[in-house]
Order: C-alpha cells, then sequence, then structure tokens
C-alpha cells in the first residue's frame, strides 16, 4: 500500500523542508543545524521506505505504518504552508515590514497547524461523539413513532488494535443511547478476521429490544490483504461471517428482516457492498427486497453512499438508506471535508422526494489513528411518524 505512494511521500516530505532551508534557514544557520531541521523528515522517508520494501500486514506492522504516516503528515502539511508562506514574504521582500509581518505568519501557522495534527493522531480517534437525527415520513407506521436506531458504522478494528478502552467507550456509548435497534453498516475489520478475535467478546455486550443488525463493507471482503490462494481469501470471510454470528449480530447479505409492533410492521434490508471499481459491486436488491410489498416502509443497509443514486433511488421505493464508508476522510473544517472532492453524499443527511440517504462518518480508522474534525461518531436516528 505505501510502495504505491512512496514517491508522492518523498516529495511531500522532502520539497516543502529544501524550500525553507532556502528561503529561510539558509541566511540565518550553520549547514549542522540545517541538517538537524531536515532530520526528521529524512528519518520519516527511510522508515516508509523499509515498510514499503518489506510489506507486512502484521498487527504490529501495521500500526508502525500508522504511526510514522501521521508523523509524516503532521511534518509535511505544516512545512507545506511555512514554504508557501515564506515564498510570499520573499516575492514582498521590497516591502520589509509586511515581508516581516508575512514570516512571522508563516512560522505560527506551521506551528499552530503541527499541533493540531499531533492532536488528531494522539486524541482525535478517541474523541466520540454522539449524533441525533430525526426522520419524519407520513409511510411510516404508527407503532414505530419514536422508534430509535442508532447506527455504528466502519469500525476497523485492526486500527485499533491495542486500544480496547476505546471499544468500550463505544459500545457504553451505544448502549447509552437505550436503542431499540443497533445496526451496523460495515467495515468491521480492515485486512482479514482475525482483527475481531481481541475485541468479540466487547462487541456482543450491544443492548437492544431487536438485537444489531449488520452488513458488509468493502473492507470486510478480504481483498486487501495478500492471500497464498483464492480458498483462503473465501475461508476468510466465511471466518467474519461467523464472528457475526457469535458475537449475535444478524448478518444481512441481500436479505431483509421485518420488525413488528402489534399490527405494524417495518422491514430492515440488508445489501452487501455495492460501490464504484475498484470497491466490490454485490448488492442484489432485488432479492433483498423479495416478499416486501410497496407499502411497506423500509429501511436499507447498505456501506458505501454512492448505491444510493445509482441503483436505490432509480430502481426502489426504499424510505431511508443508511450508509457508512467516506469517514470524511477523517478530516473535516466546518461544513468542509475533502470527501467532497470524491462523494456527494459523504456525511450526513441527504433527501430528495420524501426518500433520505444518512451517511455516518464512522467510529474507526483505516491505516492512519487520525480524526481532525471528522470525529469517531455515534448516529442516533428516531423515526417519526407524520400525520
Amino acid at each position: 500500500m505505501i510502495l504505491r505512494i512512496l514517491i508522492f511521500l518523498a516529495i511531500l516530505l522532502l520539497l516543502p523542508i529544501w524550500a525553507i532551508d532556502r528561503l529561510y534557514l539558509k541566511r540565518r544557520l550553520s549547514k549542522k543545524w540545517r541538517m538537524v531541521c531536515a532530520l526528521p523528515n529524512v528519518l520519516l522517508l527511510l522508515g516508509l521506505t523499509a515498510l514499503a520494501i518489506n510489506e507486512s500486514y502484521a498487527a504490529w506492522a501495521d500500526q508502525c505504518k500508522g504511526t510514522l504516516l501521521c508523523w509524516a503528515i503532521a511534518f509535511s502539511c505544516s512545512e507545506t504552508v511555512i514554504a508557501l508562506l515564506l515564498g510570499l514574504a520573499w516575492l514582498l521582500r521590497r516591502w520589509s515590514g509586511v515581508a516581516r509581518a508575512i514570516r512571522a505568519t508563516a512560522w505560527a501557522c506551521g506551528a499552530a497547524l503541527f499541533a493540531a495534527s499531533v492532536y488528531g493522531f494522539t486524541q482525535g480517534y478517541r474523541h466520540i461523539v454522539v449524533r441525533e437525527h430525526t426522520y419524519s415520513s407520513a409511510r411510516l407506521p404508527r407503532a414505530f413513532d419514536g422508534y430509535r436506531l442508532v447506527q455504528l458504522s466502519d469500525l476497523h478494528l485492526g486500527t485499533l488494535s491495542g486500544h480496547p478502552d476505546v471499544v468500550r467507550r463505544i459500545v457504553d456509548s451505544v448502549n447509552a443511547q437505550r436503542p431499540d435497534l443497533v445496526v451496523f453498516t460495515g467495515d468491521l475489520v480492515n485486512y482479514h478476521a482475525e482483527e475481531v478475535e481481541a475485541f468479540h467478546e466487547l462487541l456482543r455486550q450491544f443492548k437492544a429490544p431487536d438485537g444489531v443488525v449488520s452488513v458488509m463493507g468493502n473492507h470486510d471482503y478480504a481483498q486487501y490483504f495478500a492471500w497464498p490462494t483464492p480458498a483462503d481469501s473465501v475461508a476468510d470471510i466465511r471466518r467474519l461471517h461467523s464472528y457475526h454470528k457469535a458475537m449475535g449480530w444478524r448478518l444481512l447479505l441481500n436479505d431483509h428482516i421485518l420488525l413488528r409492533r402489534g399490527a405494524d410492521s417495518l422491514a430492515i434490508v440488508g445489501v452487501e457492498n455495492d460501490g464504484l471499481p475498484p470497491f466490490p459491486a454485490l448488492a442484489d436488491l432485488p432479492r433483498a427486497l423479495r416478499g416486501l410489498g410497496p407499502d411497506c416502509f423500509k429501511i436499507l443497509l447498505s456501506h458505501d453512499p454512492t448505491h444510493w443514486r445509482r441503483a436505490v433511488l432509480p430502481d426502489t421505493d426504499i424510505d431511508l438508506t443508511l450508509s457508512g464508508h467516506t469517514h470524511g476522510m477523517q478530516f473535516k473544517v466546518g461544513s468542509f471535508s475533502p470527501a467532497e472532492w470524491f462523494y456527494k453524499e459523504w456525511g450526513g443527511a441527504y433527501r430528495e422526494g420524501g426518500r433520505e440517504l444518512y451517511v455516518s462518518l464512522g467510529t474507526g480508522e483505516v491505516l492512519l489513528p487520525f480524526r481532525l474534525g471528522a470525529w469517531p461518531e455515534i448516529n442516533v436516528i428516531t423515526l417519526k411518524s407524520k400525520p
């Protein structure tokens, strides 16, 4: 994985510090101290190169990769901002007062960005928030007015290896919401089913009258691990299925269940992952909806939010779709996230013609134990019946 972006990482780590050296350090520090300033970047690049050449999917290697990448982001982003502002100061050097102010701003902005980045990967993945949302529909059966679903998504347990306290906090936070139903919208693991082993006892402890219903995400299909044979990959997927069962979760693979309250009912529909290439597209909506009439209120669990516009809206009458997958790119400032460059719907609620998609930013992280702004979230969705 790192090998594919190693050249990009080298540019990010070396170009900004070289620019800072030429624009500022060269005239102020000896060669020895200038080399000391560049040393962290060089060491990070050497460490990432070693991990890229000797690619490993063991938990320790994953944690090393994540830690080095986080430090690389912290250094390269702050240094890029500093280099750009120092370059602006150099262009305006004829106005010495302005140039001095810009240089001071460069170091202040760089320090603030570095501090924020460090917080993101030391505490951000622990900054669990609960987000509440209400979905109202005239089609919702009266008996389900006020029904509370808690959506959990994208746990990525491999990245949380060694942090059972975080998983415990997630479980406790979910149970504290007193949900009627817990739904999990995919990406339980990063690479393989073994990641669940350390946490399955904790994940059995969700409490909801209607239990836990789950679906698969793209990472759950054992596609990111170098398996000796295709049969080993298939065996790992089946093992993951068995973990869902052992935890008491009802895994829906292009299927549905009916929840009943007296004479009223609603359907929880779950499909396998359906994304754009290179992500697997395995959803079978006709099969999942088989036997459900047009008057049935339907909630769909589908990991990838792009599935909503591609197939759910045009081809079905599903009322509410719950997805995850994007993580908000694990970074958000105000209402902006770079996720919007890649996904039309990337976080929160999107409504069209009374039908809705709700995208969770998830609770875990892939490879990078980093979140800033796009905090790990637990989503409480209350159903309301319109008169």
